[in-house]
């Protein structure tokens, strides 16, 4: 044994012990000089360095001399725990500022500020592994760890990620824009570095914002408790499940997890671990002898500290609850953690605070989780003025609709009632509302169950989120045909959010499995129609795809779409559209129009464009300016409506009367464009050589962080691009080919 296991386990008895084998302070901390201490001591609200913390308006200290002196992780182990709390006093404000000027993930971030020091105080990476888990929590770590002056950039084009990317930085190493992954990654890495000898193998998944409620968690810990891995799993218990948490729904109000409620009441029925307590129920971590010495006395201190818990019984070492924001018990519990001999994995259960240190956040109901701009003094966020209807509250009350007609529809979220619109519909039919939580398998397999006994499932979720439950789309739903409706918000290029979030391979994903009826909406109209199409659909199950977005309102729909609206108002409610049938926008000359007599008089010179979803948008604008260049050319515009099935007679007189076929969709490469073509392919109508056909899909890459529109103008699917294919293919203009271009 070591010399530092033994005197570390002497000292840890004689402190079980009531002895006094260190100072309880100076044992776990750097000695400074008296002046310096003082300068690290987080300010009084009315000091003299600008800072207000009792505002409004609220601001941070005028200068930040402790995070100044920080370029890395090893800047941080010269300071005292006085240094380090001056240290999370200005890193909050920093995050603040930075996220004030961009938007993004706030509220999580403030919540481990303290955490993300302590983490990097006692470990060292990147030889050690931090797992942020949902890691929009890591804007404190992108800060400590050298991209402070990167943060202007945040979830901007050409700017760091708002989640941990390894391609970004050495210090993030695992990425997790999705949730519930860090346990399974620590074991991995936690396997590799014992096997590998590595000489150190510290290993740690912070895993929270209700990212502990999804299954693959469990499957982990499971596996972690059996094979006995050496790692550190800290639960940060912020109370927060849902997005927002407390949407009225079947359960109430209360987080939508049984697990919140069972480590909420660990939390009320013990008091928080302090060191001193920690150091009784050390005891199991300790080799096999000295356990035995303090045998009796662990019994007795496990006992009043902790009782059985559901993570021992899982095989875990359990440690807390302990205030994840007091820096004097965090710090000296991690080193021991740290420096124990043990292999048996550990459960380091925090309580914290969502946004902890800016009052607004605290007070908002949300806990200002995601954020515009906003103006730091008072926390009130810089909007827009506000426009149409975004295509989630048009999609939430048309459900709201189709459950007032018919009491059997119902409403299943997986922990994103506000994203989806699930918290509008729960606000009308609360005991019609179903939160699982973090669970898009569960989701799905319980829609079924529902659907057996005659309800009308929906099941909203994020088109990114759905991949998690594919396998249940295919056994649970897809081979039993059950009337199960799949609504998938953020279809597409979704914006900031970056790789994790795009919804682009979902028409992939969904398009090759049988007895699918999959629709996309080119418009908020056609949103209500797909919605009340879906309800009263029961041969089988449906998909419903729509972007990020908002409606394009009366005017525009009227102008450039076509419509005649009575009143020039939009329909309130929705109208069932025949299963596969599509139908044409524009014809040559134009949508209010009837077709042009001098416009693609050849077939030479006519052209079809056919889209699914809201890229239709795009191809009218892209019409109109063609045939404002070129009075031969004529265009045809359509709206495909569905992908499954396929409207095949469209399909046939698009390839008979035009000479050009252009397909632009959404999604990425094997989606809606590769059916079209098998279509083509398989019906003969490209035998005879005299029609050339195009997919426009979302590239065979992965997008960063930017706005939608630049995205789809790196994709090459905004008007100017397909205004630039149409060009080439009737040889108008010459176009750079698709390999000199440059994404």
């Amino acid at each position: 044994m070591r010399l530092s296991n033994m005197n570390l386990i002497l000292s840890l008895c004689l402190l079980a012990s009531g002895g006094s084998a260190f100072a309880p302070l100076q044992t776990y901390t750097r000695t400074t000089s008296k002046a310096t201490t003082q300068a690290w001591m987080a300010p009084p609200p009315d000091g003299n360095t600008g800072a207000n913390v009792q505002g409004p308006p609220y601001s941070g200290p005028s200068v930040k001399p402790i995070l100044d002196s920080i370029s890395s992780p090893a800047d941080m182990k010269r300071l005292d725990i006085n240094g380090l709390k001056q240290l999370a006093y200005e890193l909050r404000w920093e995050t603040l500022e930075a996220v004030s000027k961009t938007g993004g993930h706030l509220s999580s971030s403030l919540g481990v500020n303290e955490l993300t020091v302590a983490l990097h105080y006692v470990f060292d990476m990147p030889e050690d592994d931090i797992i942020w888990d949902v890691s929009h929590q890591c804007y404190p770590h992108k800060i400590l760890t050298g991209r402070r002056f990167k943060m202007s950039g945040l979830r901007q084009t050409g700017g760091i990620s708002g989640f941990c990317k390894r391609k970004e930085s050495e210090y993030d190493s695992f990425g997790a824009g999705h949730s519930s992954t860090s346990i399974s990654a620590a074991q991995g890495m936690s396997i590799a570095k014992s096997m590998m000898n590595k000489r150190r193998n510290n290993c740690i998944a912070v895993i929270g914002d209700g990212a502990i409620t999804g299954g693959m968690a469990y499957e982990a810990m499971n596996s972690a408790g059996y094979l006995k891995n050496r790692m550190i799993v800290i639960l940060n218990d912020n109370g927060q499940v849902s997005l927002p948490t407390g949407t009225p729904s079947a359960g109430g109000v209360v987080p939508a997890s049984q697990l919140s409620t069972y480590t909420s009441n660990l939390l009320v029925s013990k008091p928080f671990q302090d060191v001193r307590s920690f150091a009784k129920s050390f005891n199991k971590l300790l080799p096999e002898g000295i356990q035995d010495v303090n045998k009796r006395l662990d019994e007795y201190a496990r006992g009043v500290v902790t009782g059985g818990t559901l993570f021992e019984e899982l095989g875990f070492y359990y440690v807390g609850p302990v205030d994840g924001h007091d820096l004097d018990n965090l710090v000296p519990i991690l080193e021991k953690l740290r420096d124990s001999p043990s292999n048996k994995p550990v459960m380091l259960h925090l309580k914290t605070a969502k946004g902890h240190g800016y009052p607004p956040a605290e007070q908002a109901s949300d806990k200002m989780h995601g954020v515009a701009k906003f103006n730091l003094g008072t926390g009130v966020q810089i909007k827009g003025k506000p426009g149409n209807p975004s295509l989630t509250s048009v999609f939430a009350h048309a459900l709201i609709d189709a459950a007032t007609e018919d009491r059997r529809v119902v409403g299943i979220t997986a922990a994103m009632p506000g994203g989806t619109g699930m918290d509008i519909f729960g606000r009308r039919f609360p005991k019609r509302t179903f939160d699982v939580g973090i669970a898009e398998q569960h989701a799905v397999t319980m829609a079924a169950g529902m659907a057996c006994e005659g309800l009308i499932p929906f099941v909203a979720i994020y088109s990114t989120f759905l991949q998690r439950g594919y396998d249940q789309v295919i056994h649970d739903v897809a081979i039993q045909n059950l009337p199960v409706r799949m609504v998938l918000d953020r279809a597409g290029l979704v914006g900031n959010d970056g790789p994790t979030h795009h919804g682009v391979y979902d028409l992939s994903y969904l398009g090759c499995i049988p007895n699918l009826t999959i629709m996309a909406p080119s418009d908020e109209i056609e949103l209500k129609n797909m919605i009340i199409t879906q309800a009263a659909y029961d041969a089988g199950p449906t998909v419903c795809r729509y972007p990020r977005g908002t409606g394009y309102g009366a005017e525009k729909l009227q102008s450039l779409f076509g419509y005649k609206l009575v009143n020039d108002e939009i329909p309130t409610k929705g109208e069932i559209l025949p299963i596969g049938k599509g139908r044409i926008i524009r014809r040559p000359g134009g949508v209010s129009h009837s077709q042009s007599a001098t416009r693609g008089k050849s077939r030479k010179d006519r052209v079809a464009i056919l889209t699914i979803g809201t890229r239709l948008h795009e191809a009218l604008v892209a019409a109109n300016e063609v045939e404002d260049m070129d009075p031969t050319l004529g265009v045809t515009v359509a709206d495909a409506r569905f992908m499954k099935p396929l409207d095949v007679d469209l399909v046939r007189q698009l390839a008979d009367e035009h000479s050009v076929l252009i397909t632009v969709e959404e999604g990425s490469i094997g989606g809606f464009g590769d059916h079209v073509l098998h279509f083509l392919t398989l019906d003969g109508l490209m035998d005879e050589g005299d029609l050339k056909f195009r997919p426009m899909v979302i590239p065979d890459t992965y997008f960063e962080a930017g706005t939608q529109h630049q995205q789809y103008e790196q994709a090459g699917l905004n008007s100017e691009h397909i205004r630039g294919t149409i060009l080439r293919l009737t040889k108008r203009k010459k176009v750079p080919q698709l390999e000199e271009v440059e994404l």
